[in-house]
């Protein structure tokens, strides 16, 4: 048995938030649009890892322990559907410069030590349904929800009895010196 883990560091988001995001989706989409990822589940992706062994584990670990980086405001005001891809996503149309930078790092830290980053432009969203691989009716406009962003995580991705769950495995403060 392997002793890997698949990977990946996030932005995980506030309870309270996730159930708001579950609620409005689940009158703002047709239950045939896709399946609703599970609240617990909502988060924005820095950067995926994939398949890690415990040394390259530790050593991201102790890499994203020397990232000192500002908080930040996110602003949820933006919708849209990949159909490649079979995803209706949430984001944010202003990007704010400290979650870039964040997951620029994160990144590069990631290539360097070995794990595959797409060449695609870092694009910052929240999964809300997967599966969506036909047309989806995407609402006008969300509510625009914001959160001030003042940790980072690594987190494990858990399939198991047909359900993927995400697990907390370490987080790390983003300081409060001011907002970008």
């Amino acid at each position: 048995m392997s002793n890997s883990r698949r990977l990946f560091f996030a932005l995980p988001m506030p309870a309270s938030l996730q159930q708001q995001i579950v609620r409005w989706r689940a009158g703002a989409f047709a239950a045939e649009a896709g399946r609703p990822v599970a609240a617990a589940n909502l988060h924005l992706t820095l950067a995926f890892l994939g398949e890690i062994s415990a040394q390259k584990e530790a050593a991201l670990q102790a890499l994203a322990g020397r990232i000192r980086q500002r908080q930040f405001k996110l602003v949820l005001d933006d919708l849209g559907h990949w159909p490649g891809p079979g995803v209706v996503w949430l984001g944010a149309k202003h990007a704010p410069r400290g979650l870039l930078q964040l997951a620029e790092m994160l990144r590069s830290q990631a290539a360097r030590s070995g794990c595959y980053q797409s060449p695609l432009p870092f694009h910052p969203h929240i999964t809300l349904l997967r599966a969506a691989n036909q047309p989806v009716a995407i609402p006008p406009a969300t509510p625009g929800w914001a959160y001030q962003a003042d940790h980072f995580s690594l987190c494990q991705s858990i399939f198991e009895n047909g359900r993927t769950r995400y697990h907390e495995l370490a987080q790390w403060p983003l300081n409060n010196a001011g907002n970008t």
